[in-house]
């Protein structure tokens, strides 16, 4: 699946037995927006016309929640891609730990700026516990989410498939809410508890690595001035996971680095 035009550079990425990630840089955050809706729109609707559903793992942040704005400014254009969003299953890849109709809540905004304009139904939206729910410790929800990803997996997998995950990424190089040099970062396990997180709110539940990087694709995308040195060591500088988290994280089938030009400033020039 292609992405709309953008400025497409090379960098320098290291061996890993993997694909190169496709870097795509556009102008600025509305342009990077609209043109990751787009692409997103698309794929799902390519993902349904294979399987007859499709799955996609939701991001918060500036940039994600404008991502899902346009998505739904979408559902009613004709001559685009149509997505059945009846058949769309819908997981997160972090969550803050904070009461249900707290506005920090990543649900909260992707069921205002999509999930409810568009109808998905109730039981395809799989959020992560809130902390005035069933579960009052965060190690609890994450094992309980953990448990519904397991309930939902694929034969022969213990996940299930997701077609995109979306991630944001932070200065310092954290994605979903697994920070540098944290236990999250070392965890091995699927869904985690996050405490003490750096970034406030300090409680979280996060996808970990194992997930993540099942998805079939991962898509970072990444807006600001303030984030260029982290891009930079991820895609080019040879850090590993424990210092820069964006850094481990992959799909299986494509990495997609989506960014507008103030994050992409430190990349290496384009390539003819």
């Amino acid at each position: 699946m292609s992405l709309p035009p953008g400025e497409r550079i090379a960098a320098e990425i290291a061996q890993t037995g993997r694909p190169a990630p496709d870097i795509v840089v556009e102008p600025d955050a509305d342009h990077l927006a609209r043109a990751v809706a787009e692409a997103l729109v698309a794929r799902l609707a390519a993902a349904q016309a294979v399987h007859g559903t499709a799955s996609v793992v939701l991001t918060g942040g500036g940039i994600g929640t404008a991502v899902l704005e346009r998505v739904a400014a979408l559902a009613d254009d004709p001559p685009r891609e149509r997505v059945d969003w009846t058949a769309v299953d819908v997981w997160w890849g972090d969550e803050r730990f904070v009461p249900a109709d707290d506005d920090e809540r990543n649900e909260k905004g992707a069921r205002r700026a999509l999930l409810d304009p568009v109808g998905v139904p109730a039981e395809r939206v799989h959020a992560m516990p809130p902390s005035d729910g069933d579960f009052p410790e965060p190690e609890d929800a994450a094992d309980w989410y953990a448990g519904q990803l397991a309930a939902a997996a694929t034969e022969g997998r213990g996940l299930p498939r997701f077609d995109v995950l979306l991630l944001g990424m932070g200065p310092e190089g954290h994605v979903a809410s697994i920070f540098p040099g944290t236990p999250a970062a070392r965890d091995e396990r699927p869904v985690v508890a996050v405490r003490d997180c750096p970034k406030p709110p300090p409680t979280r539940i996060s996808l970990g690595f194992p997930a993540i990087n099942a998805a079939e694709e991962v898509w970072l995308l990444v807006s600001g001035e303030a984030k260029a040195p982290a891009v930079a060591a991820a895609l080019t500088g040879g850090v590993d996971a424990l210092e820069v988290p964006a850094a481990g994280v992959h799909g299986r089938r494509a990495t997609r680095w989506l960014l507008d030009r103030a994050a992409a400033e430190n990349l290496p020039s384009p390539s003819a």
